[in-house]
């Protein structure tokens, strides 16, 4: 009996041909409908932003446009609502937040292969926004004859904190295939401007403290009166307040505390005046102005060893602020500085005396200034001749420094005061030194007891040493302590030192009396 068997198959072979096959059939079909037709998208781009009241007038010069046209007795309203011509007025701080509509306006064509992007062009750089559209072409059917379908159009929103002023591009860029690819692209040009002007002072307050004054002021421009008189302007609220400080310091914010309120127990009891009131609410009208006082410490113990010297970045303030409608912005002061001491001189009288336009209570800080700058130039390599003129570097200008430790800001008139004096020798070299306080220079505040002191040698590079001197207020005022000398014993050289300290001469209290 013969028996009938089947050929044998390979059924790895014929899936590798379905495969193949598959795959060419794929390809095709991608290939064509890279030319098959498709419709033109149509896009739509619109800021998202608060909404602004807009109020009534009564002139008639008022373009049709305004909101108060909008609002008069005479227009009537329809159901549609009126999307804004332009971005508005924008402020660095801000987010910008915009709508991205992609819309497919056929009734019988699809659009293909859609891709969107979008940019954000600043004077400065180009930042690309990311959405949800990123990276992922889709295909928009067409729309429903009667319109208002779902499926006619896709959306994104893309959003930015804008930190720069100036003129800004948002660059949105369409791609699409019809007959190969396609992209249209569509620029979106608009302005930023500063909407608080933040300015800063310095005054040095030891070796290792600044006192720093932040201004701002509001220099958004006003809008247009209300019906009534009542005043327009874009007023803003600073809601938070606060200073960064760099590496190694830290930053306290000063503030006036009154007694009734800050002893009190119970919160609930606590009551404000109206001054006090007006002061934390923060509110600030166009052109008007608030100052805060932040005190910068050293912090670690490096910095605390080392002190604040000029120079030295101690931070920024920041800021954050509420428009009328309730848009959140930051604001950033630019990086606060450590200013030099007194003793740069800015100029000089008919009679060749220093000017100096800033008062500062003590005068600290110079050994500090004159320690970077000697460690600076040691790192160069690049030191001068001791005391020698073609150097304007600070440390070559006063390679030995006397500087007042907890000077007295107030003394009493022939009530003689202790004041202990630092004395750094900031060369490389050793001196045998003698300080010198001269009667002939002083005025209104002298030394009492010796005024030559013979230090002996101090070694170079920072090499220093303590005395106490005692001094006494002859007249009742405000005097700069001077007359300050030091002599090297070796070389000869004599170097005047700065006016040590300021000090206000009390008057005795029978005296105060009597008067």
């Amino acid at each position: 009996m013969a028996s009938s068997s089947s050929p044998p198959t390979n059924d790895g072979n014929v899936s590798g041909i379905n495969t193949t096959r598959s795959g060419i059939a794929s390809a095709t079909a991608l290939a064509m409908d890279d030319f098959s037709p498709s419709s033109i998208p149509t896009l739509k781009v619109m800021r998202l932003q608060a909404p602004h009241l807009a109020t009534a007038t009564s002139s008639s010069s008022s373009s049709s446009s305004s909101g108060g046209l909008l609002l008069s007795p005479t227009n009537q309203l329809t159901s549609s609502l009126l999307l804004p011509d332009s971005f508005g007025a924008i402020h660095v701080g801000e987010t910008f937040v915009a709508y991205l509509g992609i819309l497919n306006t056929s009734l019988d064509l699809p659009v293909r292969g859609l891709t969107v992007s979008s940019q954000l062009q600043t004077p400065t750089r180009r930042i690309v926004l990311p959405s949800r559209l990123d990276n992922t072409p889709t295909d928009i059917p067409p729309c429903s004859v009667g319109g208002g379908s779902s499926g006619s159009g896709v959306d994104a929103i893309v959003s930015r904190q804008l930190d720069e002023a100036g003129s800004h591009i948002l660059r949105v860029e369409v791609g699409y295939i019809s007959n190969g690819q396609k992209s249209l692209r569509k620029f979106y040009r608009f302005n930023v401007s500063e909407p608080l002007r933040i300015s800063e002072s310095v005054v040095r307050s030891g070796d290792a403290m600044c006192l720093v004054s932040i201004t701002v002021e509001n220099v958004m421009e006003k809008l247009p009166s209300t019906v009534g008189g009542g005043g327009g302007g874009e007023a803003v609220t600073i809601s938070s307040v606060g200073f960064r400080a760099s590496a190694g310091l830290k930053a306290q914010q000063i503030t006036l505390d009154d007694d009734d309120t800050t002893n009190s127990s119970n919160p609930s009891e606590t009551s404000l005046s109206a001054l006090q009131l007006f002061d934390q609410c923060g509110r600030l009208q166009p052109g008007e102005c608030y100052r805060y006082l932040f005190c910068i410490q050293a912090e670690s113990e490096e910095a605390e060893l080392r002190g604040i010297a000029c120079g030295d970045d101690l931070g920024r303030a920041v800021f954050t602020y509420h428009k009328s409608m309730g848009e959140i912005g930051k604001a950033h002061s630019s990086v606060v500085v450590c200013p030099p001491t007194s003793y740069l001189k800015q100029g000089e009288d008919a009679a060749g005396a220093a000017i100096n336009p800033k008062f500062v209570v003590h005068r600290s800080g110079l050994s500090v200034d004159v320690a970077a700058a000697s460690a600076q130039r040691s790192i160069s390599g690049q030191r001068g001749s001791l005391g020698g003129s073609s150097s304007s570097s600070l440390d070559d200008t006063l390679p030995v420094t006397v500087e007042p430790i907890d000077p007295p800001s107030t003394m009493e008139l022939s009530v003689p005061g202790q004041v202990p004096l630092l004395i750094v020798n900031h060369s490389n070299r050793p001196m045998n030194l003698q300080l010198q306080l001269r009667l002939s220079v002083m005025t209104g505040v002298v030394v009492c007891g010796p005024s030559y002191i013979s230090l002996g040698e101090l070694p170079p590079s920072g090499g220093s040493c303590t005395v106490d001197v005692r001094f006494v207020a002859l007249v009742a005022g405000l005097f700069a302590v001077q007359g300050c000398y030091i002599v090297d014993l070796l070389s000869g050289m004599e170097l005047q030192q700065p006016a040590l300290f300021d000090v206000f001469v009390k008057l005795p209290e029978e005296e105060k009396v009597e008067r």
